[in-house]
């Protein structure tokens, strides 16, 4: 990723996103919240199909022989992701209580949200331990009081990297924390004026490894790397809808 081309195709974007007409940006923002649904939910296991997920979101239909929780998630996901840019159209700058917002839209249905874990956690197959008890309380709360001054020291690729990578290191809840990570990563991204990016779940493998090195080795590169790359990718989609 280099970081100054992306920020000159950024500035390139914002000159010309006047020029895509309103039908086609309607379409693309559309069908980028329904892939970005589906993936997001897969990687923690949903079995809708991106069809099967377009049915729920656009058509209402419910699907048969799938659980209630897993049609759930997909509602849920649609409406965090909905509060997420009702909250950066207002200016808000993520927080506390954004936060525990979004996670408790995440879990309507499905299990009280929004607060934090008393029990201890593993993640299946990583290296890292979630902290428990005080300890994890501690880093929570240095994890929002760090929110600001990362701000300044990272650049805004990076910033939203850390804040997710950081708060799916911490665990702060026993489930959802993928899903909410994903959302305020892109919160950090949308409030800096990028465009929001979705993981593929087919490219969870290097996902989880680059999460992994962050947890494990304080590495922030590969998971900038991976999110710089995803961004880039929007940019040169979207420019190319504008003509350029």
């Amino acid at each position: 990723m280099n970081l100054d081309e992306l920020l000159k195709k950024k500035i390139l974007f914002e000159q010309e996103k006047g020029k895509i007409d309103s039908v086609s940006l309607s379409s693309y923002e559309k069908d980028f919240e329904l892939t970005y649904t589906h993936n997001s939910t897969a990687i923690e296991g949903n079995t809708l199909t991106l069809m099967e997920t377009k049915l729920v979101l656009e058509d209402g239909i419910s699907v048969g022989g799938k659980e209630l929780r897993e049609i759930y998630e997909i509602v849920n996901h649609k409406k965090a992701y909905k509060y997420v840019k009702k909250c950066i159209a207002q200016k808000k700058q993520l927080d506390e209580a954004i936060v525990k917002d979004i996670h408790a839209i995440l879990m309507e249905n499905i299990m009280v949200g929004g607060i934090y874990r008393n029990q201890e956690v593993r993640i299946s197959g990583a290296g890292h331990v979630p902290p428990s008890g005080n300890d994890m309380y501690i880093q929570i709360k240095n994890f929002y009081s760090d929110l600001e001054w990362k701000r300044k020291e990272l650049n805004p690729i990076a910033y939203a990297a850390w804040t997710h990578a950081e708060f799916v290191r911490i665990h702060h809840f026993i489930d959802g924390n993928g899903r909410t990570s994903r959302l305020i990563m892109n919160y950090q991204l949308m409030s800096d004026g990028f465009l929001p990016v979705s993981i593929a779940k087919e490219n969870r493998l290097d996902y989880y490894n680059a999460l992994e090195s962050f947890a494990v080795d304080k590495n922030l590169e590969p998971f900038t790397e991976l999110v710089g790359d995803l961004e880039d990718g929007q940019l040169d989609l979207y420019l190319e809808l504008a003509g350029k």
